[in-house]
């Protein structure tokens, strides 16, 4: 039982980092758009395909921490 807790800190910790670095990407993205002019497509591109895999990580991570158990 203690090792399933230190497992589930270990994930906690682990979905806070990247919940961070979601709304880090989020905010670049942000910047990058409000400048349009001149933006360069591809790191536009390359941070939302970033930011994506994030959010699919976070999703998987709060599935195994949080489990959809229907009664």
């Amino acid at each position: 039982m203690d090792r399933k807790m230190e497992e589930d800190e270990i994930l906690r910790v682990e979905l806070e980092v990247l919940k961070h670095e979601h709304r880090d990407l989020d905010e670049s993205v942000r910047a990058l758009q409000e400048r349009a002019a001149g933006t360069d497509m591809l790191t536009l591109q390359r941070l939302k395909r970033r930011k994506l895999a994030l959010k699919d990580r976070i999703a998987a991570l709060e599935d195994r921490l949080f489990p959809d158990i229907i009664a």
